[in-house]
């Protein structure tokens, strides 16, 4: 049974795809557009160019799963940065999936000390 939990790579394609893309064109737009291997233990997220409509494609055992949500009234927020892949962790996805700008989250900054007392 296909899993989205935390050991899964989430990789998103920043740029607008074709949403007539089915399962096999997604899968080769991975390998030959991306240079990454679609069987991999990972989903990949595409979006359209109006950002209301997302699909993930991800590899289980022995096929490919392809999930779709379709927003009737808002857009997902996509992320700003410039690279083709951005890797994210699947509770980014979660909070993507709900419309939070991942730019926007920021947590604590990381402390490093040399002693302890």
């Amino acid at each position: 049974m296909f899993q989205l939990n935390a050991s899964r790579v989430v990789y998103l394609h920043r740029e607008p795809i074709d949403f007539r893309k089915n399962i096999n064109g997604l899968a080769s737009l991975v390998e030959h557009g991306l240079g990454m291997d679609a069987f991999t233990h990972a989903v990949f997220v595409f979006g359209n160019r109006s950002k209301d409509r997302i699909k993930i494609l991800g590899w289980d055992r022995n096929g490919f799963w392809l999930l779709q949500k379709r927003l009737e009234n808002a857009r997902f927020v996509w992320p700003r940065e410039d690279a083709p892949v951005i890797d994210l962790t699947v509770q980014q996805l979660h909070w993507l999936l709900g419309g939070i700008d991942l730019a926007a989250m920021r947590g604590h900054a990381a402390v490093s000390y040399q002693k302890s007392a």
